[in-house]
């Protein structure tokens, strides 16, 4: 993929600027996040040995309790004293609709192989895996997925673990948050949200691969008419952080920046898996989509607050892997969320390597399997 000369132009000033089934669950009448609406046995899915679907009330958009779906894979064995330290893994993008999440059934997009692997190494340290399909990707159809919404993704992690935790007394309330590309974004927002959604567990820090952050930023430079097109499923991202927006942000009024043109394709794009989302937008060109520049307000404040990683006030360690070649969240992006971390005084580990977006080389997972050993310790 060759990043679009508009994209990358923003990209690199962002970081110059830093300093460097479906649904047939039956509903429960207690719609409280975190708790279970049903639990169904699926071993062997994803491969993974002991696994469990888990229907359960998330927080959702607005604060309003929605149904949401994840899978819980367990290691084989008996449990420690005190139970399965856990990992809760946030996925990379897989779409908009339900049924593309890929954790609670075999939908959506196919993961990058490294996300399958990660999961099998966690279980194999003892590591049982809480996996949620996030708002709108699961057995639930509640609308377009909220692509990049932090706030949704953080709560629909966190309740997904209460809700494992409320059916396996096997489960240790000790966990890390994990996640790639989308899923780091989201791990990153799951582990700053934790210290006051779920100060009664015992959070020892977070994993992120890649993680989209600065996209807001880059996306002020974006107006009508701009001919640079986006490779690399970049075009779909922008969609259908639109698409999300608009089904979860009414204040930014989505509907005012986009021509025909691209109301038709967020009205289409909302029913769509990743592959069907960026076969839909092949050929066209995010200036085609604008009726006017992203940056104007109430656009500009709406999608801050909807997707900005925080880069202060962590209360745990952060393990930050990122690809200087990485070419789907442009390299400067993470030098620029890596020189916040410092600025904000995160205390963050960096590794880099100089593979494609999400690839793992063999010292990024020394360093994974040195800060899951530590959890243990």
């Amino acid at each position: 993929m060759r990043s679009s000369s508009a994209w990358l132009r923003a990209a690199v000033a962002a970081a110059l600027a830093a300093g460097v089934g479906l649904g047939g669950a039956a509903v429960a009448h207690a719609e409280t996040p975190g708790v279970v609406i049903a639990v169904e046995r699926a071993d062997g899915f994803r491969g993974m040995g002991e696994t469990q679907i888990i229907d359960y009330w998330t927080r959702g958009v607005g604060g309003v309790a929605q149904p949401a779906s994840g899978a819980v894979f367990v290691p084989a064995g008996q449990a420690p004293a005190g139970g399965w330290p856990i990992v809760a893994w946030d996925h990379g993008t897989t779409g908009l609709a339900s049924g593309c999440g890929g954790m609670s059934n075999a939908g959506g997009t196919a993961w990058p192989v490294t996300q399958d692997e990660f999961l099998r190494r966690a279980v194999s340290k003892g590591f049982a895996v809480v996996a949620p399909d996030y708002l709108g990707l699961g057995r639930f159809d509640t609308g377009p997925h909220p692509y990049l919404g932090i706030d949704t993704e953080a709560t629909a992690t966190i309740d997904l673990l209460r809700a494992a935790r409320s059916v396996r007394s096997d489960l240790s309330p000790v966990w890390v948050a994990a996640g790639m590309s989308q899923g780091g974004q989201a791990a990153l927002g799951t582990g700053h949200r934790q210290a006051s959604y779920a100060p009664e567990l015992d959070f020892r820090g977070t994993i992120a691969i890649d993680p989209e952050s600065d996209v807001e930023k880059v996306a002020q430079v974006l107006v009508p008419g701009n001919p640079d097109r986006l490779g690399g499923g970049i075009l779909g991202f922008s969609a259908s952080i639109l698409a999300g927006m608009r089904a979860s942000r009414p204040d930014a009024q989505v509907d005012s920046f986009l021509s025909p043109l691209g109301r038709q394709v967020v009205d289409e794009i909302g029913t769509m898996c990743q592959d069907d989302i960026d076969a839909r937008v092949a050929g066209l060109t995010l200036g085609q989509l604008l009726a006017k520049p992203l940056g104007e307000e109430p656009m500009r404040s709406a999608m801050a607050d909807y997707m900005t990683v925080p880069t202060s006030g962590y209360d745990a360690p952060i393990l930050l892997l990122v690809n200087a070649t990485d070419e789907t969240v442009p390299s400067p992006l993470h030098a620029s969320l890596a020189a916040q971390f410092t600025a904000g005084g995160v205390n963050y580990t960096p590794v880099v390597g100089f593979g494609r977006h999400c690839d793992l080389n063999p010292a990024m997972w020394s360093e994974i399997d040195t800060f899951l050993d530590r959890v243990h310790s």
